[in-house]
């Protein structure tokens, strides 16, 4: 086992550890007792209920070679030392805000705040997201949340405060619950919000500019409640205002994300094509939906009408199972037959041949020496790709899953468990950094971080691989090696690892983003990994593809934004073949290769565009590249 990198060794020794002042005590902050990272702040977890957040100072590494970034974390410090013991109390119930300033040694330097710990939350923009709304979140769930949210949001502006920067990741869900986070950020008095998400911007702030989507008004409660809006679209329906892809007939040009802002060409517009993940328009009712057009397109502001929330009811067609908030079922056929399988579609030069269907819903698949497996919830109970029952229950979005042959690998938390048929579940303790536990499989292996260390499992117990950063690293794995990282406070680090052998390479130099990671994937195959990563940054989210190698050597990396239609529009879904990569689009598949250090889209395929969406999961088995989506396993083959 190879000794611990300089980064993992210095969040252990305490070089990196800082002294701050709450209540007059001393307490030193272990990066690696990072409990969170966001774009301007580290939080820290104070074990007695409460929170620590801690401004990151111009120096912190996340701003490295960033003189912007750091000029402005050198005027947030400032701006706080005067604007957080002015903070306005009490606030409505359900936004946390400071009670206590952490400062230095003399009290004089405000460095962050202690605040009330939430346990079991999800950011709100998990319930805009397809894959985590077909794994059990009802859209009647989706009403209540905003139905309190809008008591909340209301009440905050009774007490003079403006959120400013609303958005889904500064929304917390516990339950039911919806808590405002962030509050530091907020606009009272003299002082104005500063940041914003381009996503939640209000139009009417950016004046008469037609340079990017940078502010020239101040935030107010109507921008407030745009954003609400463009929240609660986003949760209900899976795609926000400027969603979809600009596609108008030639000779018209495609308008560009900022043009389409200024120019309210959004999802409503007969010349974007709607997403295909989505959920169509037509489940939510018409005074609903007319509202979001008047908002969006119209440009009403206001507050967001409560009867409209609260007179949204959901129901479940007993036909189609469409969920809808309509009198009738907007999409029910009764006289409709369910397709038998096989079924094959030719379209141009692409044969698809449908392998499965079921009525309820896929949730995980992999592939394991051509084979395809996966994971399906129906009537009341996860079944394998056989049929078999692993789990009875209703769906639960909380649940991680991995398949290893026929065993099915569950987690929640900080625990897994093995379910092998015939056999007792067995059990075992697992990291679960962001509520996401830890562990992964490949055909031969399974592997979780757990104490410190990576476990593997062997013939005569677990087995230690190495020695990892506690409750911080991520994990993925494929056939013949894995990869993790962690980034705790002001640490960063990665690491690759043989499938089969002990020991970590770590001291991985990988391209990190600055901003806030808010998801993480990875698809290998041969000596590959194709690594990616969602970061806030800029009021954007912005997508990494970074490729490494067994070694550890970074071989190529790209960006593009989230949503913009592209091959990493998405996060999610890909599959590599060698130095290959097919990614699915809405528009059909694309082929991104690797050459010479740089990763190009090199054909197209829009003979797939059926039969594939962003959303589709893709795998190379022995039937050739297939396609999982939400009901049905479609192998595609290409001529």
């Amino acid at each position: 086992m190879t000794p611990p990198s300089s980064s993992c060794a210095a969040g252990r020794g305490g070089p990196d550890a800082m002294d701050v002042y709450l209540e007059g005590k001393k307490l030193r902050l272990d990066p690696t007792k990072a409990l969170g990272k966001g774009g301007e702040a580290d939080v820290f977890d104070l074990g007695d209920g409460r929170v620590l957040k801690l401004f990151k100072p111009p120096e912190h590494p996340d701003y490295g070679n960033l003189p912007d970034e750091q000029a402005a974390a050198r005027a947030r410090i400032a701006e706080h030392q005067h604007k957080l013991p002015a903070f306005p109390k009490p606030l409505p119930p359900r936004v946390i805000s400071p009670q206590t300033l952490a400062t230095d040694k003399k009290g004089k330097t405000v460095l962050g705040y202690a605040m009330r710990k939430l346990e079991g939350v999800e950011p709100l923009r998990r319930f805009g997201d397809p894959s985590f709304r077909r794994a059990g979140v009802p859209s009647s769930r989706v009403a209540e949340l905003f139905r309190g949210l809008h008591r909340s949001l209301s009440a905050l502006h009774g007490c003079g405060v403006v959120v400013g920067d609303f958005n889904d990741l500064n929304i917390l869900v516990t339950g039911n619950d919806a808590w405002l986070i962030d509050a530091d950020s907020f606009q009272f008095g003299p002082y104005l919000a500063t940041v914003f998400t381009e996503k939640f911007l209000d139009p009417l702030r950016l004046g008469g500019s037609t340079q990017g989507l940078m502010p020239s008004r101040p935030a107010s409660t109507d921008s407030d409640w745009y954003a609400f809006a463009v929240a609660l679209m986003q949760s209900l329906l899976c795609v926000g205002p400027h969603g979809g892809i600009h596609r108008p007939k030639p000779p018209t040009p495609k308008a560009t994300p900022t043009a389409r802002v200024l120019q309210r060409i959004t999802v409503f517009h007969p010349d974007v094509q709607y997403p295909k993940p989505a959920t169509p328009f037509g489940v939510l009712p018409d005074d609903l939906l007319h509202c979001l057009h008047r908002v969006f397109v119209e440009d009403a502001r206001g507050p967001f009408p409560l009867p409209l929330l609260d007179s949204l009811r959901f129901t479940v067609c007993a036909s189609c199972g469409v969920e809808h908030a309509r009198a009738s079922c907007p999409t029910c056929r009764p006289s409709a037959t369910a397709a038998t399988t096989p079924v094959t579609t030719v379209r141009g030069q692409v044969v698809a041949t449908r392998l499965f269907t079921t009525e309820g819903v896929i949730l995980h698949a992999c592939v394991e020496d051509g084979a395809l497996r996966w994971l399906f919830h129906a009537d009341g109970a996860y079944r394998r790709e056989t049929g078999s029952d692993v789990l009875q229950g209703g769906l639960d979005p909380s649940l991680h899953w991995a398949l290893q042959g026929a065993v099915t690998l569950v987690g929640k938390g900080g625990e897994f468990a093995v379910l092998a048929p015939g056999q007792r579940p067995e059990r075992l303790g697992v990291d679960a950094p962001d509520q996401r536990p830890a562990f992964a499989a490949n055909a031969r292996h399974r592997y979780w971080a757990h104490a410190g260390a990576l476990w593997r499992d062997g013939t005569f117990g677990p087995e230690r691989m190495g020695e990892v950063l506690a409750g911080q690293t991520r994990l993925f794995v494929g056939p013949r090696f894995g990869l993790g990282f962690h980034r705790a406070g002001s640490l960063r680090g990665a690491f690759v690892f043989d499938a089969e052998r002990p020991g970590l390479k770590d001291g991985l130099v990988l391209p990190w983003p600055s901003g806030r990671l808010v998801d993480a994937e990875a698809v290998f195959d041969g000596a590959l990994c194709w690594l990616f990563l969602a970061e806030e940054t800029g009021g954007r989210t912005v997508h990494h593809c970074v490729v490494v190698g067994a070694d550890g050597a970074v071989k190529a990396r790209a960006k593009g934004e989230a949503g913009d239609g592209s091959w990493l529009g998405s996060l999610r879904g890909r599959c590599a073949a060698g130095e290959a990569l097919f990614a699915p689009t809405d528009a059909g598949l694309v082929r991104v290769e690797l050459r010479q250090g740089r990763l190009e889209v090199v054909r197209e395929f829009p003979d797939t565009e059926p039969f594939v969406d962003a959303d589709s999961r893709l795998f190379l088995t022995k039937h050739g590249l297939t396609v999982v989506r939400r009901q049905d396993v479609t192998a595609l083959h290409m001529t």
